[in-house]
């Protein structure tokens, strides 16, 4: 059974907004129980193609856009402890990879945390995502067997789980939705869900309450 008290809690995710849909509600979830939570954005999203709708962004004013944005949504589940990395969006496969993994284990070291959340190399579709995900395996892969954290893995690619199996990790979140709604409203610039706002407690734990995760495994 998943432990949520007690644990350091490492998130390494490539945009903001990608917290909101996949590991909000575990986050709240982990917070509500004293857990220790720190949020490691690689990006800005400064490469995103959408600017609102209505249109209120543009190129120049999108990176402090979505840097407010993402500040909003740690704040609507609670996270205190936010790093945002400085790499470029879109670019993350093309990254020094002494740099970007030399980044991540840094924060491995100073955090030393129980479990950390990313994508499934491979199985997140966006390049961005795969490329984060592999970093953080290969730094997590680097360290004694002894020290690794437990790494939990979003996989969402077409046809996923006919590769990887059915996900090992199932989080009920119910009774966090209302975090994981504010965190998904919180990147107005990215979506648009009005509905959201007028959504009963049951509606919204049918659309998001269970969060699914696949442990990655070293040998």
């Amino acid at each position: 059974m998943e432990r949520f008290d007690n644990q350091r809690v490492l998130v390494v995710l490539p945009h903001p907004d990608d917290e909101s849909f996949s590991v909000s509600g575990s986050l709240a979830k982990y917070l509500k129980n004293g857990s220790q939570v720190t949020y490691a954005c690689l990006t800005l999203g400064q490469m995103a193609r959408n600017m609102g709708s209505p249109l209120f962004a543009n190129r120049i004013t999108l990176p402090e856009i979505r840097k407010e944005e993402l500040a909003q949504s740690c704040r609507a589940i609670g996270i205190q402890d936010l790093r945002m990395l400085g790499f470029h969006d879109k670019t993350i496969e093309f990254e020094d990879r002494e740099l970007l993994d030399g980044a991540i284990s840094a924060l491995i070291e100073e955090l030393n945390p129980t479990v950390i959340y990313t994508f499934y190399p491979g199985y997140a579709v966006h390049p961005d995502h795969d490329a984060t995900g592999a970093a953080v395996v290969r730094c997590v892969e680097n360290l004694p067997a002894e020290r690794r954290p437990v790494v939990r893995a979003m996989a969402f690619s077409r046809g996923c789980e006919e590769i990887l199996g059915p996900p090992d990790v199932r989080v009920d979140v119910k009774d966090f939705v209302k975090q994981k709604a504010a965190s998904i409203q919180s990147h107005k610039s990215q979506f648009w869900v009005p509905e959201l706002k007028k959504a009963s407690q049951k509606d919204l734990e049918s659309r998001f309450g269970t969060e699914r995760f696949w442990t990655i495994k070293f040998d």
